[in-house]
This record gives C-alpha cells, sequence and structure tokens, in this order.
C-alpha cells in the first residue's frame, strides 16, 4: 500500500537538512505545552467524550464553556461555545490540527483502555505502529483527532533518540497499520508487549481493510442533515434595545 504520506509534494520529500546544520538561536527558557482549546457546538457532548477516553474531568464547567483536566494542571482541554462558531466545511481535508496525543505507561495499560473503549461502543479510527509508538487514533463529536499512544521504547530519550537516527523511520514516518483486535488475541496467547510490537512493525495485525488516508470521518453533513440549525451556527445574544 502507498504510504499515506506519500508524493513528490509530501513534507517528507523536502530536504530539511540545511535547516539543521544552521544554528539557530534558542530561547535560555523553554516553557512547556500546557493546553490545547477547541471552539465548540456541543459542549456537553465534548465534555463526555473527553471524559471517556482521556479520563479529563471538569474544573469548570458551564453551558458555553469547559476548562479539563486529568493531571495536577488546572486544565488541559479547553472547550468554548461562542458565539458566531459555525460547522466547518470539509473538515477531514481543512488545513489546521490534526490531533491531539495522549500517552499510557505501559503497553497493558494502553490495550486495557481499548478494551473498555470498545465495551463502550467507542472505536479507533486507524491503528499504527509507528517505530517509537504505538497509536490508535480516535475521532471526537467535531472530528477532531484523538491519538492514544504508549512509548515503544518506554523511555522518550531512547524513542526521541531512534527518531533521529534511525533509518527505518527516515523513510517510512507514518509505520504499520493494526488491527487492535488481533492485538488483544495476541496478548492472551501470552506474547508480550514488546514482542507484539515487533510483530506490528513486520506487518502481522494488518487489518481487513487498511485506511488509505490518515484522515477522520467527517461527523458534519450527519449532524447538520439530523438538526438543520446546527448550519447557522451558535447564535449571537440579543442586543441590548432590539
Amino acid at each position: 500500500m502507498e504510504s499515506l504520506l506519500d508524493g513528490e509534494d509530501s513534507p517528507m520529500a523536502i530536504d530539511h537538512s540545511a535547516y539543521f546544520r544552521t544554528p539557530k538561536p534558542r530561547p535560555i527558557i523553554v516553557p512547556k505545552l500546557h493546553h490545547a482549546t477547541f471552539m465548540t457546538m456541543d459542549v456537553d457532548a465534548m465534555v463526555h467524550f473527553y471524559e471517556l477516553v482521556c479520563g479529563l474531568q471538569p474544573v469548570y464547567y458551564a453551558a458555553h464553556a469547559a476548562w479539563l483536566s486529568n493531571d495536577d494542571a488546572n486544565h488541559r482541554i479547553a472547550l468554548l461555545r461562542l458565539p458566531g462558531v459555525h460547522p466547518p466545511v470539509d473538515k477531514p481535508h481543512s488545513a489546521g490540527l490534526h490531533h491531539t496525543a495522549f500517552e499510557y505507561g505501559t503497553f497493558d495499560q494502553w490495550l486495557d483502555n481499548f478494551i473498555r473503549l470498545r465495551d463502550l461502543g467507542i472505536l479507533p479510527t486507524i491503528c499504527l505502529d509507528h517505530g517509537m509508538t504505538m497509536s490508535m487514533y480516535y475521532a471526537d463529536p467535531d472530528g477532531n483527532g484523538v491519538e492514544i499512544q504508549v512509548d515503544a521504547f518506554h523511555d522518550w530519550e531512547l524513542s526521541k533518540e531512534w527518531m533521529w537516527a534511525s533509518v527505518e523511520f527516515s523513510e517510512d514516518q507514518i509505520g504499520a497499520q493494526f488491527d487492535p483486535e488481533q492485538l488483544v488475541a495476541a496478548r492472551e496467547s501470552g506474547l508480550s508487549g514488546d514482542e507484539i510490537h515487533a510483530a506490528a512493525r513486520r506487518g502481522e495485525y494488518t487489518p481487513a481493510e487498511p485506511r488509505q488516508q490518515m484522515v477522520f470521518d467527517d461527523p458534519w453533513p450527519a449532524r447538520i442533515a439530523e438538526d438543520p440549525a446546527l448550519a447557522d451556527g451558535v447564535p449571537f445574544p440579543p442586543q441590548e434595545g432590539n
């Protein structure tokens, strides 16, 4: 199957070596990524999804906004329902954020989460062994991607080194698709997470119908068909005197 990032216009086909050879000024104090914020038309649906999938609990929750966290931070995801927000047009192929990502500490935790979500009727759109991570990609109610991953090296320094130095990654940044049900069966047969990762990289768990593009299905046409008022967007509040 052709790579999901193949093509002469692919960013992976561009020679970036000059960039890395040129000294760049670096900030002395480097900030850490803290949170992502989404505009949405349905705060309740988004809160419910992120609570189920990522364990994000509301720190503050109102009809027009919510701030969610699953660790010590005051929030990791913010959701805003602002007047004038309207459905996107062709969201899967529009420029912008592709996905956020959350990481489990162990292979077993990660695979157990798949089973938990599967039993709730929540299934991944595409599953990929990237080499440095094993990743399952879900779509939230608005069609935003959510990656649930586990580090294949159990160590960020090692996985970072592999990305930097590996010929394998330089030739294929996407990796091998896998069927998560086959991973569950492999673990039940006695294979370890490392053995399953190696087999996935060899293509032993390829799904019966691999996806041809790393894009998420567009939920908006069906949502608008069900509720045509969504097409008008979030209404502005009435002005005083009107």
